[in-house]
Formats: structure tokens, sequence, C-alpha cells
């Protein structure tokens, strides 16, 4: 196995993600790595409520209080690891795409992410694991989430 400089973790903050920590740590330690932190918080339209405008000022209003606790998540689960603030992503987005461009641009050797195993149609129309996998320059490791 080739040695890990760069390793990015996604997380989604779901009650599953202590299992990609777990791995990512693991790794991290094993090759004395440096972890980074992503987040990708998908948009939230408002498209449909542009008539209501009432209801879009609630909207950006809950969108921002979901940003702001996304972020608040983001650094405590960085302070629990021990990873500084400047490796800790937080972006809005389309979440592979995301991943993709911290990779790149951080020039990332391993990606850490979970993956509940979809099959049938679902696997058809993919995930953000599987396009992940299938659409980045570098290893990845997808962790099997167990419920």
């Amino acid at each position: 196995m080739n040695g890990y400089n760069k390793v990015l973790m996604a997380l989604d903050f779901h009650s599953d993600n202590e299992q990609i920590i777990v791995k990512g740590q693991q790794i991290c330690a094993d090759h004395q790595a440096e972890l980074h932190l992503l987040h990708v918080m998908e948009p939230i339209s408002t498209a449909y409520t542009l008539a209501a405008v009432d209801f879009a000022n609630q909207m950006v209003a809950m969108k921002q209080t979901i940003r702001e606790n996304a972020k608040q998540q983001l650094l405590d689960i960085g302070e629990r690891l021990g990873v500084s603030s400047e490796r800790l992503l937080h972006c809005e987005g389309v979440a592979s795409d995301e991943i993709h461009r911290a990779a790149k641009e951080l020039d990332i050797d391993l990606i850490v992410i979970g993956t509940h195993g979809q099959s049938g149609l679902r696997s058809l129309l993919g995930s953000t694991a599987n396009s992940v996998l299938h659409n980045v320059g570098c290893d990845v490791l997808m962790v099997r989430l167990k419920d």
C-alpha cells in the first residue's frame, strides 16, 4: 500500500459518521498523514418560494441556521480529533463535485467516505460515494456503514 500524506474525510453529520472517523483516524495514524475534514451542505432551493415572500424569508433564515449549525459541528469534530481550523472545509454545492474539487486543490492522497452499499435502482442513479470513487484521481476508502 502506498503511503498517504494527506487524507480527506468527507462527513455528512449523520449518526453513522463515527464509523468513518474511526477508519480515517486509523489510516492517518498508520501513515502519519495530515487529516482534512470536509462537510458539504447541499443547496436548499428557494425557487418555489419566490411568490410567497414571507416563506422565502423563512427559508433563507432556516438555511443560515443550518449552515451555522453545520460549521459548529465541523469545528467540534475537528477539535475532538485535533484537526486545525485551516484543515476544516465547509462548503455548499453538490457533494461529489465539492469533494472532487477539494481533493484536487489540496493534493489529497486518500478520500475516506461512507457508503450504505445501495443496490438496484438506487445504485444505477448513483450515490455520492460512487461518484467520488469513479471520478477522482486519488485513492478512495469507502467505509461500509452499518445501521
